[in-house]
């Protein structure tokens, strides 16, 4: 089979397209013409092209023979993927996973948020597509926040410094995915694709919360650590405020879709608890029991 991934060099382009690799797959790389990623590194299975993502003819030519396009796309960078959309559905492309990867999109409050928006317009224009094509179709992955990467750069919690931002108290369950499961569910939806069918997959690493996560760090450090408090309600009045500001050319846009993906993540009102609807079993994730999810945690804890 092959697949092409948009997006290859990010935080979760690079673990899935190590998976697609290792699963034997065809995979060809699409990146940015005007982009500075590096390129990937050669592998007999792998072909890198350079693409303009606002063009549908560039991309047509480059998604000949494909039958499965994965998009990690930062959308914030590249704006719409209605160009690799309408590309994909052209030269005959089976499955589209487009760029989701976070919170429930079908939750009514959640799809709100300004982070969340277009996301449910991604999944409105690929239904319109299929309703035109039927042989077109597409999965969105929900896998709530990134487990490991969330503690690396300390959004979750920081081991490193001992400090975290605890949302509504600290004690909201959440669920939270590896890097590693989400691919190995993007590996899922290809070798399951009618189960997965047009719709929403939901898929968790654990279900935890954030005073768990620090209460693992002190069973290895158990120095003080330094905690504020703040509720989602106040973060999105914050995040308004700086999204308003960015509209104006002063405020920072990227700041202001961390505050609201945090309200889709600690507002049990958001659907943050993906645990009565799970897709794991069929995509092949395994959960962590709690002794790895500690073993995790503390091995971001400095010696």
């Amino acid at each position: 089979m092959k697949v092409a991934l948009a997006g290859a060099s990010g935080n979760l382009g690079r673990p899935i397209l190590k998976a697609l690799l290792d699963a034997g797959l065809l995979v060809t790389v699409l990146s940015r013409k005007t982009g500075n990623s590096p390129p990937p590194a050669p592998h007999p299975n792998l072909v890198a092209k350079k693409v303009d993502f606002d063009s549908v003819p560039d991309l047509k030519q480059a998604l000949e023979g494909v039958e499965v396009v994965v998009s990690c796309l930062a959308t914030i960078a590249i704006g719409s993927q209605n160009p690799l959309i309408d590309a994909a559905e052209a030269v005959g492309v089976k499955r589209f996973i487009p760029a989701e990867f976070g919170m429930d999109s079908l939750n009514p409050l959640c799809a709100e948020l300004p982070v969340c928006k277009p996301k449910v317009s991604t999944q409105a224009y690929l239904l319109e597509k299929y309703k035109s094509n039927p042989d077109f179709t597409w999965t969105s992955i929900a896998n709530g926040l990134f487990l490991d990467w969330g503690i690396e750069v300390g959004f979750l919690i920081d081991p490193g410094s001992r400090t975290a931002t605890l949302y509504n108290g600290g004690d909201v369950p959440f669920s939270v995915t590896l890097l590693s499961d989400i691919a190995k569910a993007v590996l899922g939806i290809i070798n399951n694709q009618a189960e997965t069918r047009n719709r929403v997959v939901y898929i968790h690493s654990t279900l935890t919360t954030q005073n768990k996560l620090i209460q693992y760090a002190k069973e290895k450090d158990d120095r003080e650590w330094t905690v504020t408090t703040k509720s989602t309600a106040q973060v999105l009045e914050e995040s308004l405020a700086e999204l308003e500001k960015a509209a104006q050319g002063t405020g920072d846009i990227g700041a202001a879709m961390i505050g609201f993906s945090a309200c889709g993540m600690w507002d049990p009102k958001c659907g943050c608890d993906f645990s009565d609807r799970l897709d794991n079993e069929v995509l092949g994730i395994r959960e962590l029991s709690e002794s790895d999810l500690k073993k995790l945690v503390q091995s971001f804890v400095p010696e």
